[in-house]
C-alpha cells in the first residue's frame, strides 16, 4: 500500500475482532512512530503498551466511558516527555513542540497499523490525571493519546472533507 492510499483509506475503528496483534507487527508500528520528525530531533515520545484486560478497562473508563477501547487486543498510550524538548526550547518546547512531535508519531502509528491490516483510533478524550495514575506516569510525562490497535470489525465509510478552496490560502489568509 502506498502512502497516499494509506492516508485516504485509513479510518477510525471503534470495533475490533479478538484476533491478536502479531508481536512483529506491533514492533513495526512502534518503530514507525519513532521515525516521526521532532523539534531538534529530541524525540519526546514515550509509548506505554497495554495488553492486560484489567488495565484496558480502566483506561476505557478514564476515556469518558468509551468501553469499546477495551475490545482492542492492544492499547498504546502515547505520551510526551516534556523536559526532552523544554530543556532546549523552553516554554514553546514544553507547551507546543512536545505535543506536535508526539502527534506526528501518533499519525505514523495509525498509518503503519493500517498498512499492516490493523485498525486504530486516535482517542484524545480522556481524564489525563486518571490515565497518568493508572499508568504510574511521572509528573514530567503527559499522556497525549490512547491508541487501540486490532483487526477491524467494521468498515466505516469515508467521512466528508472540506474542499481545498475552503482551507488553502495563498500568500496570506
Amino acid at each position: 500500500m502506498d502512502v497516499f492510499e494509506a492516508i485516504r483509506t485509513r479510518r477510525s475503528i471503534r470495533s475490533f475482532r479478538p484476533d491478536p496483534v502479531r508481536e512483529e507487527d506491533l514492533v513495526k508500528i512502534l518503530e514507525a512512530a519513532t521515525w516521526a520528525p521532532s523539534a531538534g530531533n529530541l524525540q519526546p515520545w514515550e509509548f506505554i503498551v497495554i495488553k492486560r484486560q484489567e488495565t484496558k478497562l480502566r483506561l476505557a473508563e478514564a476515556a469518558l466511558g468509551q468501553m469499546w477501547i477495551a475490545e482492542a487486543p492492544v492499547v498504546v498510550v502515547v505520551c510526551a516527555n516534556i523536559p526532552r524538548t523544554a530543556w532546549r526550547y523552553g516554554e514553546r518546547g514544553r507547551s507546543l513542540y512536545c505535543l506536535q512531535d508526539t502527534a506526528a508519531a501518533i499519525q505514523n502509528m495509525l498509518l503503519a497499523a493500517h498498512a499492516l491490516g490493523y485498525g486504530t483510533c486516535w482517542v484524545g478524550a480522556f481524564d489525563e490525571e486518571e490515565v497518568s495514575r493508572i499508568l504510574g506516569l511521572p509528573d514530567h510525562v503527559r499522556p497525549v493519546a490512547i491508541v487501540p490497535i486490532g483487526k477491524p470489525a467494521e468498515s466505516p465509510i469515508p467521512p466528508p472533507r472540506r474542499p481545498l478552496d475552503e482551507v488553502v490560502h495563498w500568500e496570506k489568509y
